[in-house]
C-alpha cells in the first residue's frame, strides 16, 4: 500500500470511529443493563422528583413537591452547587404502580439525573425500584413506608420509618395508652394499607389486643363507606384504626360519626392520614381523631425548623406539613451528596450508603437522617397528633418505640 492510500484509509477510519462508538450501548451508572449513562461531573447538577401530582393521592404528592421545590430554590439562591444552578425533572406517577414504572424509565433515560426524590406511595416505590436498581440511580423516598420498599435494592433509601415500626407502635398505643382491648382495622387494599394492617394484627396478637374486624376498601373507587362502618360497628371495637390515606379516612370518619352517630369509638389514623385535607374534608367528624406522623411541625423545636416554616409560609401562604418537611430534607440531602462527590450515580449511591450513624448522618428539619444496611431510616421516632379545634396538635400522651 502506498503512502497516499494509507493516509486516505487512516482518515476514513478516523471519521468512522465516532460513528462506530456511538452505535455501542452506553454503560449504566455502575450497575445494571439499562443502557443509560451516569451524569457527567461537568454537566448541570440535576435531581428528579417523582410522586402523585394527580389522582387520589395528589394532595400528599403536591405537599411533597412544595417541600422539594423550596429546597432547590433556596440552594440556587445561595449559588447552587459549586456555582452551577440545580436543575430539576418532575414526573407525575399518579399514585399508580404501572405509571411509576413508566416514570422511572423516563428518568433513568435522562443521563443528567443523579438522584430521584420519590416515590411517595409504597406501591409506586416498589414498582419502580427494579428500574432504578438496574440503571444504577438512587431512589430516595420521603413517603413510602411499606416494609419491602428498601429490600433487595442497594439503590433505594428513605428518610422515615417503615410500617413494622409504625404498626407495632399503633397496636401498643391502643393497648397501653388508650387502655383498649378491642380494635377494628379499615385498610386500603394496596401495599401500604395491607402491609401496615398485617403488622398491626401480628403485634396485637403478641400483646393481647383483640382484632375484632378487618375491612378492606379500594382507594379511588366508589364504595359504600356507611356499610363498611356498619360492619365495623357490629364487631364492637373501642378503636378503629384506619390504614390508608387522608381522602378515604375522611369518608370513613364521616360514615362513623355522621351516618351512624357512633361517637364513642376512637379513630386512629396511620401516617397517610396526616394531611390538612383530612380535617377539611371530615369537618366535625375528625374531632378527637388521633393520627401517627413521622414528623410534626413545631416552630419552637429548632432554629432550622423555624426558618423552614417561615420560608414555606412566605412561598406558599400555609404551614408545612409532614410530607413537605420530609421532601425538603430529602432534596437537601441529595444536593449535599452531589456537592460532596459529584454527579456520578454510583458515587452518589455510595455516599448515601455511608450515612450509617448519627455522626455521619445529615441533620434536617425532621431530624438526623442515616440508614441501616438496607437503606431504612430508624433515626426519627413517630409521634401521635390529635385533631383539636379544627387543627392538628401534639397528643398529650406519646409512646416510645420498643
Amino acid at each position: 500500500m502506498d503512502r497516499r492510500h494509507f493516509v486516505r484509509c487512516l482518515g476514513a477510519l478516523t471519521l468512522a470511529l465516532p460513528l462506530l462508538l456511538t452505535g455501542c450501548p452506553p454503560q449504566g451508572g455502575g450497575a445494571g443493563t439499562s443502557g443509560t449513562e451516569p451524569a457527567s461531573a461537568e454537566g448541570t447538577p440535576t435531581i428528579a422528583f417523582a410522586g402523585p401530582l394527580s389522582g387520589e393521592a395528589s394532595s400528599l404528592g403536591t405537599a411533597s413537591r412544595k417541600g422539594f421545590d423550596l429546597a432547590v430554590e433556596q440552594k440556587n439562591a445561595a449559588g447552587g452547587i459549586k456555582g452551577k444552578q440545580v436543575a430539576v425533572v418532575v414526573e407525575d406517577d399518579k399514585g399508580k404502580g404501572g405509571e411509576a414504572t413508566n416514570v422511572a424509565q423516563k428518568i433513568v433515560g435522562n443521563s443528567a439525573v443523579s438522584v430521584v426524590i420519590g416515590h411517595f406511595n409504597s406501591s409506586c416505590s416498589n414498582a419502580a425500584k427494579t428500574t432504578y436498581s438496574r440503571a444504577g440511580i438512587v431512589e430516595f423516598s420521603p413517603g413510602s413506608t411499606s416494609l419491602d420498599v428498601c429490600r433487595d435494592s442497594d439503590w433505594t433509601f428513605r428518610n422515615l420509618y417503615h410500617d413494622v415500626y409504625q404498626g407495632e407502635l399503633m397496636a401498643r398505643y391502643v393497648k397501653e395508652i388508650l387502655g383498649h382491648s378491642k380494635v377494628a382495622i379499615a385498610f386500603d387494599n394496596d401495599d401500604y394499607g395491607r402491609g401496615l394492617k398485617d403488622t398491626i394484627v401480628a403485634k396485637a396478637g403478641q400483646i393481647g389486643l383483640e382484632v375484632v374486624a378487618e375491612a378492606a376498601y379500594n382507594r379511588g373507587q366508589t364504595q359504600d363507606y356507611k356499610t363498611l362502618a356498619t360492619t365495623l360497628q357490629a364487631a364492637k371495637p373501642q378503636t378503629i384504626i384506619i390504614s390508608g390515606l387522608n381522602n378515604e379516612a375522611s369518608l370513613i370518619a364521616k360514615a362513623v360519626r355522621n351516618d351512624l352517630g357512633w361517637k364513642d369509638v376512637q379513630l386512629l389514623g396511620s401516617d397517610g392520614v396526616m394531611h390538612p385535607d383530612f380535617i377539611k374534608n371530615s369537618g366535625d367528624a375528625a374531632d378527637k381523631a388521633l393520627v401517627v406522623t413521622p414528623y410534626f411541625y413545631a416552630p419552637e423545636a429548632s432554629a432550622d425548623a423555624r426558618a423552614f416554616g417561615d420560608a414555606f409560609r412566605k412561598k406558599y401562604g400555609e404551614d408545612p406539613d409532614t410530607w413537605a418537611a420530609l421532601a425538603y430534607d430529602a432534596a437537601n440531602m441529595a444536593m449535599k451528596a452531589i456537592e460532596e462527590v459529584g454527579q456520578d450515580r454510583t458515587k452518589v449511591k455510595d455516599w448515601f450508603a455511608s450515612r450509617k450513624d448519627k455522626a455521619t448522618g445529615v441533620a434536617g428539619v425532621t431530624g438526623v437522617t442515616y440508614f441501616d444496611a438496607e437503606g431504612d431510616c430508624y433515626s426519627k421516632p413517630a409521634q401521635i397528633v390529635v385533631v383539636r379545634n379544627g387543627a392538628f396538635a401534639l397528643a398529650e400522651k406519646q409512646i416510645a418505640a420498643e
